[in-house]
């Protein structure tokens, strides 16, 4: 099965000759469109995991699909291979469906816009988006079951659907999926968002093409492409060694009692090649943590990963993917058998980021990252309010960014570059609940010459009876640090309740009663440290026991001894960075904080969880 792109005017392409003035007035002009499509959706969605958080992924594509500005890279190349069907001007595709479109998104509450540009009957781009929905319908509020076991517990599947056909809604078809969905409104306001931002990018390229003409558009395109290959190609040669290099890290459990679940990987090149195999993961997971994680889409974190890391400056796109070899066994938790629960696959996502971390990191040591806040926790509220109105939160949470070589992480963040908090004040204005703590928790980036960033402490009030679910990992495993930092903290969820009890929470779970005046204490995890925490300047650790993310005991992981004042004991400080240096383990590359089996012997005693048995 393959699209077929239905064109009017079948003029063969050409090569232009471009200029590099040209090409840089159409790069800039492309990474406007880019900036354009966000400012277009965040003004007119309405749910705050579109419009406040910033939870979607623009890019604009060549006409091959190839994404040639954007955020994470292309998923259009997946949907033409699955799509059998022919695709014409004014045409609109939707689609949620992973097993419908080669994992081009990953789970159903992704739904993914993509739009064909024409000019003059020419199909010349692509534009697309998509957008986590703040309800897909399903077992749970928020379309996230931990218990399901197929996806079709997960709400309504979406295969790739012409929403509009030659330019009219399918009024039927867009009612019908609405009517399998919780939050109706919201829902139809973020999907015409979505279609609205890709409206907006699909008429600046005809701009820039009726501009500059078809082929010197097409041409620019193929250089910005180019450029990419090349800067890559040079990455891949420093930094990605031919003889193999493995690591592997974990997604702690499955929310039903089973963990940790390994994800392995390989890598080496073979001449300007690197390859990544996947074989020795886990097989794929009875509930829904399993990530079908599509080749290219690793390529597209591969990219995005090694060009922030090396070179910032670099135009990220598709233009590399030549360079890279992708291999993950069926049936895997990578790649799991259809009709595999997916909804929870945030987890394993986010866990791929320190994976490659610690494989690429083997090359170069010295550049590398420790392990960090490498998911995405999510926290949904939903019910009546005392006016009997029905209310749904979902919410995802920050935490410690890894210690680097370029200094220290910051504390309470993303992983997503480009995503934000959602504020306070909107959330207690538009939910019936208050935040009553939202700070960062003090030691609980791993100590290091450069420590890792601090996860938050958010404590939330809730003001009328309701169901809370949490989604989130790294409860179990640490975030490990490097050549000498230490691991990072682990996260905890516990309740508060109102009658004066206390609950702690496991890391995933759903279906939780709370009642009015309970007080759930959201708490995520540190990111872990790089370097020996003995080198680190004393001053600077006095000053961040003066600022409150070390304390004065925390500082001790340092060597320092803090003053009454709150100035470094000189004298303490050298007597006891002394004695600790000569105590002192080696713990390698990485510091994980023990095995599994120790991790897990301790897990009761730091987390008040039981650990989960082997899957």
């Amino acid at each position: 099965m393959t699209a077929q792109i239905i064109e009017t005017n079948s003029m063969p392409w050409e090569t232009a000759d471009v200029d590099a003035v040209t090409v840089d007035i159409i790069e800039n002009a492309l990474r406007n469109v880019r900036e354009e499509m966000d400012a277009v959706l965040f003004r007119t969605a309405m749910s705050p995991g579109i419009r406040e958080q910033g939870d979607c992924f623009p890019m604009v594509a060549n006409k091959d699909g190839k994404m040639v500005v954007g955020q994470f890279g292309s998923f259009i190349h997946g949907f033409m291979e699955a799509y059998d069907g022919d695709i014409e001007e004014g045409d609109i595709i939707l689609t949620n469906d992973p097993y419908m479109c080669n994992a081009a998104v990953s789970h159903l509450p992704d739904w993914i816009v993509l739009v064909p540009v024409f000019n003059n009957g020419r199909h010349i781009a692509w534009s697309a988006m998509f957008g986590h929905m703040s309800d897909n319908g399903g077992m749970v509020p928020g379309s996230i079951p931990i218990k399901a076991e197929t996806i079709y517990q997960e709400g309504i599947r979406i295969p790739p659907t012409k929403l509009y056909k030659k330019g009219v809604l399918q009024e039927d078809i867009l009612e019908l999926i609405l009517h399998n969905v919780r939050t109706t409104e919201w829902n139809r306001f973020d999907l015409n968002a979505l279609v609205a931002a890709c409206r907006t990018a699909s008429k600046r390229c005809v701009e820039i093409a009726e501009r500059f003409g078809d082929e010197v558009f097409q041409t620019t395109m193929q250089i910005m492409l180019d450029r990419n290959l090349e800067a890559m190609r040079a990455i891949i040669q420093m930094f990605v060694p031919e003889e193999p290099s493995y690591f592997e890290d974990f997604v702690c459990d499955d929310g039903v009692g089973k963990g940790p679940y390994k994800i392995a990987c390989t890598m080496w090149r073979e001449g300007d090649v690197a390859i990544f195999d996947f074989e020795g993961t886990d097989p794929q997971a009875k509930s829904s943590i399993n990530f079908y994680m599509n080749e290219e889409m690793f390529k597209m974190f591969f990219g995005s990963f090694t060009i922030n890391l090396f070179d910032p400056h670099i135009l990220f796109n598709d233009g590399f993917y030549e360079l890279v070899d992708v291999r993950i066994p069926q049936g895997s938790l990578l790649k799991p058998n259809f009709p595999a629960a997916l909804s929870g696959r945030t987890h394993a996502l986010g866990r791929i980021f320190d994976v490659m971390g610690g494989v690429l990191g083997q090359g170069a040591p010295d550049a590398m990252n420790a392990a960090g806040f490498s998911d995405s926790p999510h926290l949904f509220y939903s019910g009546y309010d005392k006016k009997g109105e029905w209310f749904q939160l979902f919410q995802i949470g920050f935490g410690g960014i890894p210690g680097r070589p370029a200094g220290d992480g910051p504390d309470g963040h993303s992983l997503w570059p480009g995503f934000t908090n959602v504020p306070n004040e909107f959330i207690e204005a538009y939910f019936p609940l208050r935040i009553v703590k939202y700070e960062p928790i003090a030691d609980s980036g791993g100590a290091g010459l450069h420590r890792g960033g601090n996860g938050l402490s958010v404590a939330y009030e809730f003001l009328v009876d309701g169901d809370i679910a949490i989604h989130d990992d790294r409860w179990l495993t640490y975030p490990w640090g490097v050549r000498g930092g230490d691991p990072g903290m682990r996260s905890t969820k516990r309740i508060e309740r109102a009658d004066g009890t206390e609950e702690w929470l496991p890391a995933k779970c759903d279906g939780v009663k709370v009642k009015e005046g309970d007080v759930l204490y959201f708490n995520t995890w540190g990111g872990g440290g790089w370097g020996n925490p003995l080198e680190r300047d004393a001053d600077l650790v006095a000053f961040d026991a003066r600022r409150g993310v070390v304390s004065s005991d925390g500082a001790q992981r340092y060597g320092v001894v803090i003053a009454a004042d709150g100035s470094v004991d000189t004298g303490a400080t050298e007597k006891l960075r002394a004695e600790m240096a000569a105590s002192k383990v080696d713990t390698g590359l990485f510091s994980r904080g023990g095995t599994i089996e120790e991790i897990k012997a301790r897990s009761m005693e730091e987390t008040h969880l039981p650990a989960p048995e082997a899957p």
